[in-house]
Order: structure tokens, then sequence, then C-alpha cells
């Protein structure tokens, strides 16, 4: 059984805010609003799941073992409940933890996404990350040329790079764990289980660009979250706290502090 904790990094003091991210993403990807949760008066933990970010890598990949993480990463750090906000990946987890432990989660904050199963769809994304030759991965300009054949997107392209780091001298690595991530595409889309509740305070927040959660989808919430509500961003879409994060802070702070 594995005992690894995950990588954080925690500011501000006040009631714990753990904020999770989503695939291919890591903690940094939220150090703006979460410098701005920490001001506002909560201790804010950014935490990389297992296979991304500076986390421990592990061929065990599901909302299980995900949920387990966050388990051993609360006992820990010695917090006895906390608020969860997760982001499309990270709200399936954070979604998981709330159920199986009530008790532990005072507040769900669920970013654009829901707790139906989703079809494998990040195909694209795996197979320009999967066509990239160690040449490539000399300088970030090279990588992202060779990225633009398959991802046209140039926002996703960025959100991607970010994870390249130097292993050595002229030699860049991606901190998730590509060939694992790969193979668990299914697990990423899967369900929550379909009797899991949590009758805790919860907040869906979507992007109005986004296709991830729909009106349809709320009556399927309700009966998992029988006090969800569901809101929407302004002018985004999935990657709706990057692409307003403002409007995303006011209504996020709204639901944390009422």
């Amino acid at each position: 059984m594995e005992k690894r904790i995950l990588n954080s990094k925690i500011e501000g003091n006040g009631t714990p805010l753990l904020i999770l991210h989503g695939f291919l993403g890591m903690l940094d990807n939220w150090k703006t609003l979460g410098g701005q949760y920490a001001e506002a008066g909560f201790e804010v933990h950014l935490i990389d799941q297992r296979n991304h970010g500076q986390s421990f890598w592990s061929d065990i990949f599901n909302y299980d073992v995900l949920a387990d993480d966050l388990k051993r990463y609360m006992d820990y750090h010695s917090i006895a409940s906390a608020i969860l906000l997760g982001h499309s990946m990270g709200g399936k987890t954070a979604m998981q933890f709330a159920c199986e432990y009530p008790g532990l989660t005072k507040k769900l904050l669920v970013a654009d996404i829901g707790p139906k199963y989703y079809p494998p769809h990040h195909q694209p994304i795996i197979d320009g990350l999967t066509s990239l030759v160690p040449g490539n991965l000399t300088s970030r300009s090279k990588a992202d040329s060779a990225l633009k054949k398959h991802i046209t997107n140039p926002g996703i392209r960025q959100f991607l790079l970010k994870n390249l780091y130097w292993i050595e001298k002229g030699k860049l690595a991606f901190r998730f764990n590509l060939d694992i991530l790969r193979e668990k595409m299914e697990e990423i889309g899967e369900n929550i289980g379909t009797s899991d509740t949590y009758n805790g305070p919860t907040l869906f927040l979507r992007g109005d660009r986004s296709e991830y959660l729909i009106d349809a989808d709320l009556p399927e919430i309700k009966k998992h979250f029988p006090r969800a509500i569901m809101e929407t961003v302004d002018n985004a879409g999935h990657w709706l706290h990057a692409e307003n994060p403002e409007q995303f802070y006011e209504k996020s702070m709204s639901f944390l502090t009422e």
C-alpha cells in the first residue's frame, strides 16, 4: 500500500482550502487565485495529484486512489476538515472524496465537470505529447513547434508547456507521467459511484462556452449532491478559472464565505 504524500504549496492562515488541478495540470495553474484566497483569510493548499507536477508517480490511477491520496494528505497535515475546490479531473477527485469522507468536507466547489461518465476526448493532446522526441525537448520553442502539428490552440499548448522542466543542461522533460496517463485515459472520464452522495454545501461552476456541464446534468448532480447549485462564469470555456479569473474568484468567494 502506497504511503507517499502529495506535493503541495501552502499559503495563508484560516480555514483549510484544498485546491486540485485538472488532467495534465499542476498546482502552479492555481498560483494566482490561490494567493487571492490566502489573502482573503484561507489556509490554501495547492496540491499536485499523483502522476502530475512534483508528486509521486504510480502505475495505479483512478478516483478511488486519488481520493485516498487526499485523505492521507489531510492526515499528514493534521487537517480535521477542509473546503475542497477541484477543476475537471480534480473536481472528480473532490466529488469522490466528499462522498467518501463527508465529515472531513466543509464545502465542495467543483469547476466545470459533473459526476457523470465522460468518454475519452484527450486523444489529440496525448498524440501530440507522444509525438515529441528528445530532439524536440531542447527548448520550449522547439517543443511548441512540434506540438503545433497536433494542437492548434495556443492556449492549450502553453498550458502543457508549463509542465516542462530542465532535467539536465539542454534537456527538458514533462512533469506528468505521460505513459500511465495515456494508458489510464478511460479512468479520467469515469463517473463517481451511482449511490455516492454528499449532503454538504456544493457549488458547480461552469464556463458559458464549455460543454462539460449543461442544464440537463442538474438532476444527476442533485442525486449525488442534494444541496448543489450551479452557476455560470461568463466568457469562459473549460479553463474558466484561467479565462475569467475575476468572475471565477467573485462567484467562488461568495460561496466560500456564505
